[in-house]
């Protein structure tokens, strides 16, 4: 086993050899199943489901979509799409863990059940709407997907 120094190197270091071991597959002493961190419940980048302003208008408006807001609590209360439940990209893997009684005295909601279809993610611009999305689906969320163009989007054309 690999000595990491200690400091900043160290840190830096330790960095890198769990990035080559996520990205080579790795997982917690061998154990498939326990993550080394919540990343490696994402899926490597293309062909993840999304959904454009136009479709989730539509399921908007047939209250067919659970909206997620994975942003800060701090920028989902400047501003959000109406509906939404705001968990922080942070929280988001304990939350979608917990039990539905814990996960509805904390964030006052019903939580998401593993087989909703239209369980759709957004943040400020995209990118941890997606990384949102991807965790979602490797805890087994079939039907998570991500608003591809995120509240930016929405609050441009429908704010």
């Amino acid at each position: 086993m690999l000595r990491a120094p200690r400091g900043r190197s160290g840190a830096t270091f330790l960095k890198l050899a769990f990035a080559a071991r996520t990205m080579a597959g790795g997982t917690c002493r061998g154990r498939p199943g326990i993550s080394m961190w919540p990343s490696e419940h994402v899926k490597p980048p293309g062909g993840e489901p999304t959904v454009s302003l136009s479709e989730l208008r539509s399921l908007l408006a047939s209250g067919r979509a659970r909206l997620i807001d994975v942003r800060s609590r701090e920028e989902a209360a400047a501003g959000t799409i109406p509906g939404a439940l705001n968990i922080p990209v942070s929280e988001l893997e304990s939350a979608l863990q917990m039990e539905p009684a814990a996960f509805k005295a904390l964030y006052s909601a019903e939580k998401p059940k593993l087989e909703e279809e239209n369980l759709i993610f957004f943040c400020q611009m995209g990118k941890r709407g997606l990384q949102a999305t991807q965790l979602a689906q490797g805890l087994g969320y079939k039907g998570a997907r991500n608003y591809e163009g995120a509240y930016r989007e929405w609050f441009q054309k429908e704010g």
